[in-house]
């Protein structure tokens, strides 16, 4: 399997192009990324470009849609796919979106959107989030390649050990215990990572108990 990547000067969001083989079946997932080194890859690859996946429906992610299928003609879809020799699962991830999916490539490589990213996971409705990351991605074998809707990939073993949510939803590391606002209202602080914009992610409990997964920005420090 040939994995081509291009990236968002701004955005920073990921638009892959997946081939079988050199001379064999090409498959687009998400497209808000510049996708002229795309193009050059199915011209060198030689490549028949069939499908395009798409895991959520942000502009980020689908600004080049329509590029893509007057192109090439191709079929979106949002689901489960076999064409030539690729294979792609599609699992339910909401908490980010509703319709939200994570793509799995014959049984090796996981687009996971913006869901889990490498040291950070989605913002959204926490409980979700939480369930897809940790009852349906965390289940992938620990070698599977993670190819995240922004930056950086990593793998389901290195997020499993050392993505600090992921940590102290397994137990591994406890709670944090400071105190910090958002938008005007206090908070506990119980998880701050990196996020792939240098930002932070921070997960938050407010008064009364109402957890919330939140940009690092909006997060009053000390």
């Amino acid at each position: 399997m040939i994995v081509e990547r291009s990236m968002h000067p701004a955005w920073l969001s990921n638009a892959y192009l997946i081939a079988d083989r050199e001379g064999g079946t090409g498959v687009f997932v998400d497209s808000g990324a510049p996708l002229e080194p795309l193009h050059e890859a199915v011209e060198r690859l030689g490549l028949m470009v069939t499908h395009l996946l798409t895991t959520h429906a942000d502009a980020d992610h689908v600004a080049g849609d329509g590029e893509l299928r007057e192109r090439y003609g191709l079929e979106i879809v949002k689901g489960p796919l076999d064409t030539g020799g690729l294979r792609f699962e599609a699992l339910p991830t909401p908490g980010h979106k509703d319709d939200h999916l994570a793509f799995v490539c014959n049984g090796e490589t996981a687009f996971t959107g913006d869901v889990l990213f490498k040291d950070a996971v989605g913002g959204g409705n926490f409980a979700q989030i939480r369930e897809s990351v940790m009852d349906v991605l965390m289940r992938l074998p620990p070698e599977t390649r993670v190819l995240p809707g922004h930056t950086d990939e990593t793998t389901i073993g290195r997020e499993w050990e050392r993505n600090p949510f992921v940590r102290v939803w397994r137990g591994e590391d406890p709670e944090g215990t400071e105190r910090v606002r958002v938008g005007g209202r206090e908070a506990t602080l119980v998880v701050w990572s990196p996020d792939y914009d240098g930002k932070g992610k921070a997960w938050v409990r407010f008064h009364g108990g109402e957890d919330a997964i939140v940009g690092g920005s909006r997060v009053e420090r000390g």
